[in-house]
């Protein structure tokens, strides 16, 4: 459950960055379609989110570009902080989704 709770933040993610750069595009003046499509499924993916992990996620969002990061090599690639060896292998059992002790983000780990 937390690894596919992980997997649709990491896709709620990447579409609101592509949301707001078609926004960006749109003020430079372009004409911008399919807006409305990303729009329609960051609704259909935030439904399968649970609205505390959502909340975090939206706090963290207002204050970095990427609230989700992934960790590799026990580096989490938000703030580049090494990571504690327990958080670590704990980390990798995706039993709870944890955050850098660091920056506050939400981790996953890269297989």
């Amino acid at each position: 459950m937390i690894k596919r709770e992980l997997d649709i933040l990491v896709s709620l993610q990447d579409l609101d960055m592509m949301i707001s750069e078609l926004a960006e595009v749109e003020q430079l003046g372009f004409d911008v379609h399919g807006k409305q499509n990303l729009t329609d499924a960051r609704e259909e993916l935030t439904s399968k989110i649970s609205r505390p992990l959502l909340y975090k996620y939206e706090k963290l969002r207002k204050r970095y570009k990427r609230a989700i990061v992934p960790v590799k090599s026990d580096v989490c690639l938000g703030c580049f902080m090494r990571l504690p060896t327990s958080l670590s292998v704990r980390g990798r059992e995706d039993t709870k989704i944890y955050e850098c002790e660091g920056c506050g983000r939400i981790l996953y780990w890269l297989e």
